[in-house]
Parts: C-alpha cells; sequence; structure tokens
C-alpha cells in the first residue's frame, strides 16, 4: 500500500496527529477528529489535506475497506473507518 501512496505529507500529518490510536477516546469519532483538525488548522493547511485526501480517495476507490484501512495504517493512521459511509461524512468535514 505504501508504494501507492508514496508522497501526500498533509494528509500523513493529519493521520498522525488527529487519527491517532486514541482518536475515539478524544474526539468521539473520526469525523470529529476531521472537524477539530479544521478548527485547529490554518487555510492552507485545511486546503492541503483536502486536496490529498481527495487524491488518497481517488487512488483508492477500488480497494475494499481492509485494504483502504491497510493503506491510512500505512501512512500513519492508528484508527480504522468502520464503513463507505463514515468515509463520506469525513469527506464532507474536510471538504469544508
Amino acid at each position: 500500500m505504501n508504494d501507492r501512496h508514496p508522497t501526500l505529507p498533509a494528509l500523513r500529518e493529519f493521520l498522525r496527529g488527529y487519527f491517532h490510536q486514541d482518536c475515539i477516546e478524544e474526539y468521539g469519532s473520526l469525523d470529529a477528529a476531521a472537524r477539530r483538525f479544521v478548527q485547529d488548522a490554518d487555510h492552507q493547511q485545511s486546503k492541503a489535506v483536502a486536496a490529498e485526501w481527495r487524491q488518497f480517495l481517488e487512488q483508492s476507490k477500488r480497494l475494499t475497506l481492509e485494504r483502504f484501512n491497510q493503506a491510512l495504517r500505512a501512512m500513519g493512521s492508528g484508527c480504522a473507518v468502520a464503513s463507505n459511509e463514515e468515509i463520506k461524512k469525513i469527506t464532507s468535514v474536510l471538504r469544508g
């Protein structure tokens, strides 16, 4: 998976900082963590993460949810998404 996503530095930083192993305890949900990021980040950071998230989704669109989560973990996420609906919620938050 790592080879499919060799760059995406802003997304990697976001995943490591907000989708960490205690994410659900701290924020309640992944989309809540994404909302917190949007509140904390400046416009340029938020825009970069949103663009790289879209790129990641495009590159991952044919993956099963399990493989999608493996790709997230390979980039530093400590959490896994539970469903395609959850991915849509995160996408909506990051899009602003």
